[in-house]
């Protein structure tokens, strides 16, 4: 495993867990809110969406941008909680 893998808080993250938990959290209409793509505004599909991200590099680093920040903050509690 390569330093770069071990601080990558995408390593083993398959681009579909991304979209899913991102829609889960965000909803469509907040994740198109967030990054602005017709995949996420019109008819909107976690398969339809992947096919798109796999293609367009700028708008998967968005949405792995958004993910990284939204699901790898730390606790406001730390550890100690």
């Amino acid at each position: 495993m390569t330093i770069e893998q071990v601080n990558n808080p995408l390593h083993g993250v398959t681009l579909a867990t991304v979209v899913t938990r991102l829609v889960e959290h965000y909803g469509w209409d907040g994740l198109a809110q967030r990054i602005d793509v017709n995949c996420f505004k019109t008819d909107p599909s976690v398969k339809s969406s992947l096919k798109f991200l796999r293609k367009t590099q700028w708008a998967r680093d968005k949405v792995e941008g958004l993910y990284i920040s939204t699901f790898s903050r730390p606790s406001p509690w730390g550890s100690a909680r």
